[in-house]
């Protein structure tokens, strides 16, 4: 064992560990969950300590043996090893002085490892020019920014595969439904295409939010006013971080504003919450509609997945957009967790990043999957049931909308009453009472006048009612 001291007191600490006293405390204050912080966090952070490193020696403030071992600790960490040495949890106070110190930490630990001649001290070398209140943010942005291409590229596919089944069923007619209830008919191909545009628009809100994350408080130190940190390290520290990184960082226009204010993060977890809500009513859309399949609508075909039952033989269920759906559930409960945690914020910082940080990659993560998943093992494969969809809507009375033009209102609602009384269908009442000539009939419950704006006004002969 070694003993380590901080402003709080001695603590012994494993004498092969690489991580220190604070550290150890962290573990110790903050034993909510097993979670570990998130490793792109990390290796955010430890991208920084090597940018930091770099610019301060070319600054003048560090050594060139002091940023030549911080570089070669940063570098072995980056590939992998020691991975174990970073144990401070996800969920912690301190607005992620824990995760700063723990990589500061071990930075300084594996650099003496390395070179024994020369000695690091986690705060002063490791940490020169920074503080956790910029380097955190800074860091969280950037592991947010390193998943996003996964989540839109999930976006993407998503919209594609919605464009082919639009262009697949662009002419399979359909009973449109507003309020549950039997309303004017559609086509399957529009349907699609409502939920294509659906979806870019979420494409579009976040790479619109994502570019915002580049805007960045690094050099600001502990308030944005930037204090003990270099003139050059302040105009140069981004264009190092940005050459190793490829992550087109910027200096927010008010390091200040950037420090405390938490509302770039809201608006990258509000762009996600929108895509949930949307993902969760297509998702319930499909299981309505693949309802049944012989007691309910029966109009798409699920991909069979898996059995549904432990004890109705032959039961598939929906499983796939169920996942989604639950999915959606959990990133709509983060956003607010998000949106209070940067209520929250108290003058010149805001303490909760961590646990805004932890949801928005989790948020990520679970949208990227969940539309994985959605595409591949549901969409691709999604059939619709023309059979279903036109019987449908021969049989559904509110067909007789297109009536209303030539008969009126009131006569046509009286026709519906009729039909569904003599369970016929109003077309074969129609004919049958001769009110319109058989061949305008016949033109009416055409799916193209079913499903499109007339062409030319109607002749007025309500008088044949």
């Amino acid at each position: 064992m070694r003993i380590e001291e901080d402003c709080i007191g001695k603590l012994p600490i494993d004498k092969q560990a690489l991580y220190g006293i604070h550290t150890v405390r962290a573990v110790r204050n903050f034993p909510i969950s097993h979670e570990p912080l998130d490793p792109l966090i990390i290796q955010s952070l430890i991208q920084i300590k090597k940018a930091a490193a770099e610019t301060n020696q070319a600054a003048g403030t560090l050594s060139l043996a002091k940023q030549q071992a911080i570089v070669a600790a940063c570098n072995q960490l980056l590939i992998g090893r020691h991975a174990d040495s970073f144990i401070v949890p996800a969920i912690q106070g301190g607005a992620g002085t824990s995760a700063n110190m723990n990589v500061n930490e071990v930075v300084a630990n594996l650099g003496h490892r390395l070179n024994p001649t020369v000695k690091l001290q986690p705060n002063d070398d490791v940490n020169q020019s920074q503080s956790t209140n910029d380097t955190f943010p800074t860091a969280g942005k950037m592991a947010l920014l390193q998943q996003l291409p996964g989540l839109l590229g999930a976006i993407g596919q998503l919209v594609q595969t919605l464009l082919v089944q639009a262009n697949t069923y662009r002419d399979t007619i359909k009973v449109g439904r507003t309020q549950l209830q039997d309303a004017v008919p559609t086509t399957y191909g529009r349907t699609f295409q409502a939920y294509y545009h659906l979806f870019k628009r979420d494409l579009g809100r976040l790479q619109t939010a994502g570019e915002h994350l580049q805007l960045v408080n690094l050099g600001g130190t502990a308030i944005g006013t930037g204090v003990n940190a270099t003139r050059y390290y302040q105009t140069h520290i981004l264009t190092v971080l940005n050459q190793n990184t490829k992550l087109n960082l910027q200096t927010a226009p008010d390091l200040i504003d950037a420090t405390q204010n938490c509302d770039l993060f809201v608006e990258f977890s509000g762009a996600m919450k929108t895509l949930a809500v949307n993902l969760s009513k297509f998702s319930n859309d499909l299981r309505l509609l693949s309802s049944g399949p012989q007691a309910g609508l029966g109009e798409l075909n699920l991909p069979a997945k898996q059995a549904g039952s432990s004890i109705m033989p032959g039961k598939v269920n929906p499983v796939i957009p169920e996942v989604v759906n639950q999915v959606c559930f959990e990133v709509i409960g983060n956003d607010v967790t998000v949106t209070m945690a940067a209520e929250a914020g108290q003058l010149e910082l805001n303490a909760f990043e961590p646990i805004m940080l932890r949801d928005l990659l989790a948020n990520e993560r679970y949208l990227q999957q969940a539309m994985h998943t959605l595409v591949k093992n549901c969409l691709r494969d999604l059939t619709v049931n023309k059979t279903a969809c036109a019987t449908a809507v021969e049989q559904s009375a509110i067909t007789a909308t297109v009536l209303t033009p030539y008969l009126g209102y009131m006569t046509t609602t009286k026709l519906i009453k009729r039909a569904m009384t003599a369970h016929i269908s109003v077309k074969e009442l129609l004919l049958k009472e001769k009110r319109l000539p058989a061949t305008l009939i016949e033109q009416l419950f055409s799916p193209a006048s079913l499903t499109q704006p007339r062409a030319t006004k109607a002749p007025s002969i309500q008088n044949q009612a």
